[in-house]
């Protein structure tokens, strides 16, 4: 999909991950896991699913002037993302503590050091000046950041509401096309049910709601009856990272003007396969990877 243009205006940190037998109660301590280090935050592991699946890629964010900057601009120039528009500021870099289980489930806690500093202004000339093209927004940068991408976008809007938060009636007015997981999509609509809460969400955007299932898949509403979109099975070692590979593929096939149950399938068999290594990117497929 080299045609593909994608913007992803999100977060960039470096994962501390510790993988154990099983993920820690409160106040509880379990020994025995194996630490690793690898680059994440949602946004650019976005920027690296886009890529990897032929996207042409440019992320807006920002990172500490340290080493933890350095190392994340570089693995994201490795795998063709173009960092040009990427802040360094004095804030350090953002931070991820990841508990990943035996089953590849997980907790995370993140410090967002540079994420939050991330210039509604510069983020609005980086997306206007990267051109036409799907725009990703989420919410691991300030709330200023998001509604500069989604007003600069000159194509497709992807909104990854992760974590959730109110969502300002600029915003949704805008129509982008939201992507939250099951609990999300509860707490932003106080629905329980997914398809509840999708209709509640499409209610104020009057666009298409993609409600992310896990192991399940995702449930696609699109202006009538929803559908449920499985996901094709396959050994997980760990999911962190998933939900960032959905939103990846979703934009680049909307990026080519693949319509949107079409686009959904693609996304929800990328993240599929994305959960076959540890770490959020090293499972990452390549676009002759995804049937679909």
């Amino acid at each position: 999909m080299s045609d593909a243009r994608v913007i992803v205006v999100g977060s960039i940190n470096a994962d501390l991950v510790v993988r154990a037998e099983r993920l820690p109660a409160p106040g509880e301590t379990v020994t025995g896991g194996r630490f690793s280090r690898h680059g994440g935050g949602k946004g650019a592991n976005q920027a690296v699913a886009a890529a990897r699946l032929g996207a042409r890629v440019a992320m807006v964010g920002a990172v500490g002037d340290d080493d933890l900057g350095e190392e994340a601009l570089g693995l994201l120039s490795e795998d063709g993302v173009d960092v040009s528009a990427v802040a360094r500021t004095s804030a350090p870099t953002g931070v991820a503590l990841i508990a990943v289980d035996a089953a590849g489930e997980n907790q995370i806690a993140v410090a967002s050091g540079a994420n939050a500093e991330l210039d509604p202004d510069a983020v609005e000339r980086a997306v206007h000046a990267a051109g036409p093209g799907a725009v990703v927004l989420g919410h691991e940068v300030p709330e200023a950041a998001v509604l500069a991408g989604a007003r600069a976008a000159r194509g497709p809007i992807v909104l990854n509401p992760a974590p959730a938060r109110p969502l300002p009636d600029e915003l949704t007015a805008l129509g982008p096309v939201l992507t939250p997981n099951a609990g999300e999509a509860c707490e932003l609509t106080g629905e329980r049910e997914p398809e509840a809460a999708a209709r509640a969400l499409a209610a104020r955007t009057g666009a298409a709601v993609l409600v992310t299932l896990g192991a399940r898949g995702a449930l696609v509403l699109d202006g009538g009856a929803a559908e449920l979109l499985p996901a094709p099975r396959v050994d997980a070692v760990d999911t962190t990272g998933a939900g960032d590979a959905f939103n990846g593929a979703l934009a680049t096939a909307l990026a080519v003007g693949r319509d949107l149950r079409s686009a959904a399938a693609f996304a929800v068999a990328a993240a599929a396969l994305s959960t076959r290594a540890a770490g959020a990117r090293e499972g990452m497929p390549a676009r002759d990877e995804v049937d679909a």
